[in-house]
């Protein structure tokens, strides 16, 4: 279960279990946390971070396989980046280590994203895992980046390094880990102010085709 704590106006989201991988327990946490926040008055905005070595290294394969509900456990872990893309307080991705697949992706669907120095690597493996996206996954990499960096981090499978993620513009800030938190804190509180329901209806507004596609029943390719 991650963890939530408020520093002022700010609230943090720590996920402390290994490499945070989106199992049920995570994915009620988050869920958790989401509701609490969004009842709190503001200002607040939220800033989410991991331990060690890892922010998300995303799904569960192993449990993905084996729950007898596939589409259910995408479609839990997806409504999870809807939450985040439309969340009507300012969100800060704090990388402090691996963000892989579907831990990727929730950290883009924040709206500013600080990444570690001399650790950890942004990645989306599925064309080195001969893997398919969800609709709804590659949607919202298409809707948070610019064209050359997704299709970049799609199609090649490429590890990005904090340098390397900020000049792709993949994150925003490239710091120490001494810095990540109190820089993460900082990006967010400076926007504590505008929380507000408001906030969602325009960010829903602007990514009317990456929500339908989170909607979308997970389907083979044909």
């Amino acid at each position: 279960m991650p963890d939530l704590e408020r520093h002022g106006d700010i609230f943090v989201l720590q996920m402390d279990s290994g490499e945070n991988r989106f199992v049920p327990e995570m994915i009620a946490g988050w869920n958790a946390a989401l509701d609490e926040v969004e009842k709190a008055a503001a200002p607040k905005a939220l800033v989410t971070i991991g331990t060690g070595k890892f922010y998300s290294n995303g799904l569960d394969l192993d449990y993905m396989m084996n729950s007898g509900d596939m589409s259910g456990y995408v479609s839990s872990v997806l409504a999870i980046m809807k939450r985040v893309l439309v969340f009507p307080a300012y969100t800060v991705a704090a990388l402090n280590g691996h963000a892989f697949g579907a831990g990727a992706q929730v950290a883009l669907a924040h709206d500013a994203r600080v990444m570690r120095t001399g650790r950890g690597f942004f990645c989306m493996p599925e064309i080195d895992m001969k893997a398919y996206l969800h609709p709804g996954m590659t949607a919202i990499i298409q809707a948070r980046l610019p064209h050359q960096s997704a299709h970049e981090l799609i199609v090649t499978g490429m590890r990005y390094s904090a340098e390397r993620a900020l000049e792709r513009k993949i994150v925003d800030r490239a710091v120490s880990e001494e810095e990540l938190l109190p820089t993460a804190i900082a990006m967010a509180a400076e926007w504590a102010a505008k929380a507000h329901p408001v906030m969602s209806v325009l960010k829903r507004d602007m990514y009317p085709r990456a929500l339908a596609a989170l909607d979308q029943k997970l389907e083979p390719p044909s």
